[in-house]
């Protein structure tokens, strides 16, 4: 389409009804694409791996939603479907220089190597009770209801000690908070209670705390700072929206890969090759986050032959950045688990902003694949690949459903 300013946009479909095409039509673009968010927000994309690294350590480039232009200027509505990935509250997500330096230091101390390491034999337990509980028969099953949905959820709730009781209501609100589709109406209202479930769950760590995250956030301290009430909450909810749908999308596709992809199934099931470079090449072909929002120029910044005006919106379309020829090579768009450089892309993004959540979504799935085909090795998909639908979530390549038979 072409707007009021003459540039022509590439309108991202809010249906998700072919992502592949869309990611390839960004990339023919060039490194930076003039797009459309639903909802006709005009923003850039960058669609090129290298570029986008650049970019990603610009500090042209920032997350304070008050450099835009067109927030400024009121042409964004608070009730946008998508104002809860741009405008989240104060935590690491969106803020920059020093303070991110001191945010993140906090987060840090909660979120230790260690801490995540071990979790390692509880994500083992969910998953062989997760596994028990599948049907012993050869019917069809949704594995993501059954098994891709509820491991992380149930991680992330152990993990920041949130009562597992919510977790049904969580579901409802972040599929809310993620949709293109949420009515107007509904905008404010799921922000709201996100926030004071989060809230609710760092009063009680205060007046209890535990051998959890939150716990772990509310006692973080760096030369006597220590991060407010506000920005614990914001980085709860970022840490459950980044850490349970990444992790949920990256088992359905690297189930949907393997299963359309029988060579390289064998190859893992023989040992030929190892469970982490499915991870990696599932990550990179077909990146749980397809579009990350939002980062706001404070000057003209050029890229390639065109130019983020100041005040103007970028977007980072993993997507697109997954099968760039310039960083993986003319075999970009095959799906190869035997590819030399596994760990090349930056689907967890890369600089200041990498996720810290990366370690943990990568042992999940390293921990539930295995032993999900240890049980079921015949697992395949009990309808065409092509017949899988997209939910309507532009920053996430997330299906409505994975229907397998477990038995072949």
């Amino acid at each position: 389409m072409t707007t009021g300013t003459g540039i022509s946009r590439i309108a991202l479909d809010p249906f998700v009804t072919d992502l592949d095409g869309e990611s390839a039509a960004l990339r023919a673009a060039g490194p930076l694409a003039a797009v459309e968010l639903p909802g006709g927000v005009p923003v850039w994309a960058v669609t090129r791996h290298a570029e986008a690294k650049a970019l990603l350590t610009d500090p042209r480039l920032v997350k304070d939603i008050n450099v835009w232009g067109a927030w400024r200027r009121g042409e964004i509505p608070a009730d946008w479907p998508l104002i809860g990935l741009a405008n989240p509250g104060r935590s690491m997500l969106t803020v920059d220089g020093p303070d991110h330096r001191r945010m993140r230091t906090l987060v840090a101390q909660a979120l230790t190597p260690r801490r995540v390491e071990l979790m390692r034999e509880r994500i083992g337990k969910l998953t062989q009770d997760l596994l028990d509980a599948l049907p012993a028969d050869t019917g069809v099953i949704d594995l993501k209801a059954a098994f891709a949905y509820p491991l992380p959820m149930y991680v992330v709730a152990e993990l920041m000690g949130i009562d597992e009781a919510l977790l049904p209501r969580l579901k409802m609100l972040f599929e809310k908070f993620f949709s293109t589709q949420t009515p107007p109406a509904e905008v404010i209202a799921t922000l709201t209670e996100l926030a004071g479930m989060m809230a609710a769950t760092v009063a009680a760590k205060r007046a209890e705390p535990g051998d959890d995250l939150t716990s772990a956030l509310i006692l973080a301290s760096a030369d006597g700072d220590h991060l407010t009430d506000e920005e614990i909450v914001a980085t709860l909810q970022l840490m459950i929206a980044a850490g349970h749908e990444t992790t949920i999308s990256l088992i359905v596709n690297a189930v949907v890969n393997l299963s359309t992809h029988p060579d390289q199934r064998e190859l893992v099931l023989s040992g030929q090759a190892d469970w982490s470079a499915v991870v990696e090449e599932t990550l990179r072909w077909s990146t749980p986050t397809s579009h990350v929002l939002i980062r706001f120029a404070t000057e003209d910044v050029p890229v390639g032959d065109k130019v983020i005006p100041a005040g103007d919106a970028l977007i980072v379309s993993y997507g697109a950045l997954g099968r760039d020829e310039e960083a993986h090579g003319p075999s970009a768009g095959e799906f190869d688990i035997t590819r030399e450089i596994q760990n090349r892309h930056i689907s967890f993004g890369h600089g200041p902003h990498v996720c810290p959540g990366a370690a943990l979504s990568r042992l999940e799935a390293g921990v539930a694949l295995p032993a999900l085909y240890d049980r079921f090795p015949h697992l395949d998909l009990a309808v065409p690949a092509a017949e899988l639908r997209h939910k309507p979530v532009v920053t996430q390549n997330d299906l409505f459903e994975l229907p397998v038979r477990l038995n072949g």
